[in-house]
């Protein structure tokens, strides 16, 4: 099968100037002199991943495609999908991952009419899709969300391999805009990811945002359809030369029409102990 051409889109990298980017989730103190992520927009050739979605490895290139195929429909009932919702996704990933054991963690539902909760610190699953080339987690990020989530169990758990996959897939009907994209794994370095800080009132996280690499490769699937998931390898504890970190990003489709129906997507971010 012949490869279609890739279309040409920008990407929100963060320029690597040597201070560390952050966002506050309240109104930071006066005088806070603000070191924002993805002000170095970059224009890259975003690949259509059809032809190869067989192909693609959570240990090489960093995600994979899958069909998922389960009747839940209650997604704007975030209690219904703790509880009936959970269970199926946690059970798929650890079939798909060959895990001992997956935890499911939290999860978001994007959509622009969720974009106004985009920076309340408060509301973690109603959000617009996020438009910066990042990953959910670094190697220090990655062990304290186990020890936040399993305090009891954490020394144990940490002690063997653990791998985090973020479970993505649309709602309702195909993805029409603001597509999600994935930076193979082999054509990044580890000297391309930024820490970042998030600063919350009562605590403070970190993530990874990226510097722009023109050997980038990037990946997106036009038209997914709910019945189909994406895999995203976010955080890895092996150093044994195995995808640690993907970057990914939302972007802006040149070719979406003025009247394309809003994207609405579904993450949930799972924990797999092996």
């Amino acid at each position: 099968m012949s490869q279609p051409r890739p279309i040409q889109a920008n990407f929100n990298y963060t320029v690597d100037d040597g201070s560390v980017p952050e966002i506050y989730f309240y109104d930071p103190p006066e005088g806070t002199v603000a070191h924002p992520p993805g002000t170095d927009p970059q224009a890259m050739a975003v690949h259509d991943g059809w032809s190869r979605a067989g192909e693609f490895s959570l240990d090489h290139e960093g995600f994979a495609l899958r069909e998922f195929q389960n009747g839940f429909d209650r997604f704007d009932d975030d209690q219904a999908v703790r509880d009936q919702f959970y269970a199926p996704v946690a059970e798929f990933v650890r079939n798909t991952v060959g895990a001992k054991r997956v935890v499911v963690f939290d999860h978001t539902i994007r959509s622009k009419v969720n974009e106004a909760q985009q920076n309340t610190e408060h509301n973690t699953t109603q959000r617009a899709p996020v438009m910066i080339v990042h990953c959910d987690y670094t190697p220090v990020s990655g062990p304290l969300r186990v020890r936040q989530t399993l305090p009891t169990e954490a020394d144990d758990l940490l002690g063997r391999r653990v791998a985090f996959f973020n479970f993505w897939k649309p709602l309702r009907r195909p993805v029409e805009e603001k597509p999600l994209a994935m930076c193979e794994v082999t054509t990044a370095s580890q000297e391309d990811m930024l820490r970042m800080v998030l600063r919350y009132r009562e605590r403070t996280g970190e993530i990874y945002v990226m510097r722009h690499n023109p050997a980038h490769r990037w990946w997106y699937l036009p038209d997914m359809t709910p019945e189909h998931v994406v895999l995203l390898k976010t955080y890895e504890s092996e150093t044994d030369g195995r995808a640690r970190f993907l970057g990914h990003s939302a972007f802006e489709h040149p070719d979406t029409r003025p009247d394309a129906v809003t994207r609405e997507s579904i993450e949930i971010r799972t924990m797999a102990f092996f």
